[in-house]
């Protein structure tokens, strides 16, 4: 399939900081792909929470599977509008390799523990991740993607005029352009990331019991979708006929971002991935009303779902979790491991703050629990 004159072009990539030989058939981004498949960053995702702990049910989905589906989304979505598929697929799956353990609740907790150094966003770390924190090659540390790839991760949810403190040190030496738009595959995979979060999270708080097919089928779109999906499938019970709604709506969230998108794409005309940086608004979006369906869902899963006594009792145990380690290692960074407790510091200091928060972050939900347990039960041996 022939790429559209705005798309981003393998050949024409802006390269890598540590300049590499090609070496094999792959596409600078497919290479991208694989290296961030490989990510120790990465493989953590299994057991690092989307809403519900690891140990809550097997069937839940973790920050891993949800990469994943956005990473099916997002290359649907890139095909439709002859984009490049890899590196809308790279972009997904390293959208969240900067996440914490227990999802938003050990966010919330990173950031207030760390808001006299600057705060925590997980954006933020995940660029972190892939450019410094992973260390499998020998030549350099973090994973040495293409400047597109970096770009993306960056700035995929548009022009960064205040970057966090780690994006702008490494703007600083490697340039991502900030104050542009990042290009169309960034936004596809930020499009596909939300398609993704509000269906699954539906998907699984159904699954929980945390609501019913019937409350939510108030819900614009939703509503639909669910009517549909019981006239072609009548006696079929609740978790065949919830499947059968979900599909539906992902299928129509993509087909409003298609439209959408090439609505805003024919208005700009654009012929370089120069002119979709420019552009005064992104050119991949959900049309108008799509994007009120989309916050009625959100309104939605936030009351029912993320605000539920059940998720908040775990959340709220978690923060605690999050809190304790942080406290103990940034005053006793001698407990950190060897490799670790090299680069602290000195103990309570910014550079130990910044170190301690990148070893929290990177751990999965049952490994800061382990930790948590070691270090303030008495019974138990270092």
């Amino acid at each position: 399939m022939s790429l559209a004159p705005y798309a981003v072009r393998p050949e024409t990539s802006r390269g890598r900081l540590y300049p590499e030989a090609g070496g094999d058939a792959r596409s600078p981004f497919q290479r991208d792909r694989d290296r961030i498949i490989h990510a120790t960053a990465f493989r953590r995702l299994q057991y690092k929470t989307q809403v519900f702990v690891y140990h809550e049910g097997d069937h839940f989905r973790t920050r891993l599977t949800h990469s994943i589906e956005v990473a099916q989304i997002a290359r649907s979505i890139a095909r439709l509008l002859a984009l490049d598929e890899d590196l809308a697929e790279a972009l997904a799956l390293a959208h969240d390799l900067g996440h914490p353990p227990f999802g938003h609740a050990g966010e919330d907790a990173l950031n207030s523990a760390m808001k006299p150094y600057g705060g925590f966003d997980h954006n933020a770390q995940s660029l972190k991740a892939v450019t410094a924190l992973e260390t499998r090659y020998a030549g350099f540390d973090g994973l040495n993607l293409t400047w597109e790839t970096l770009e993306g991760l960056a700035k995929h949810n548009g022009p960064l005029r205040r970057p966090s403190p780690y994006i702008a040190e490494y703007d600083a030496q490697h340039p991502l352009d900030l104050d542009t738009h990042a290009s169309a595959e960034a936004q596809v995979a930020a499009l596909a990331d939300d398609i993704a979060y509000n269906n699954h999270d539906l998907d699984d708080g159904l699954r929980a019991r945390l609501f019913t097919l019937e409350e939510v089928g108030e819900l614009p779109l939703i509503g639909e979708a669910l009517h549909e999906a019981r006239a072609c499938a009548t006696d079929v019970p609740p978790e065949r006929l919830a499947p059968e709604m979900i599909r539906r709506v992902i299928n129509r969230m993509v087909g409003d971002v298609v439209i959408e998108s090439r609505r805003r794409l024919a208005a700009l005309a654009p012929q370089t991935v120069d002119d979709i940086r420019r552009a005064a608004r992104p050119m991949v979006a959900f049309s108008e009303a799509m994007t009120e369906a989309n916050l009625a869902v959100r309104d939605f899963l936030f009351h029912r779902m993320y605000r539920h006594w059940r998720v908040n009792r775990t959340m709220a145990k978690s923060k605690r979790v999050v809190q304790v380690l942080f406290s103990l290692l940034h005053g006793g960074p001698q407990m950190l491991p060897p490799i670790w407790r090299a680069r602290a510091g000195e103990p309570g200091s910014t550079r130990c703050a910044l170190v301690v928060c990148d070893y929290i972050a990177g751990m999965t939900d049952r490994y800061a629990l382990e930790e948590h347990r070691r270090m303030t039960d008495p019974d138990i041996p270092g």
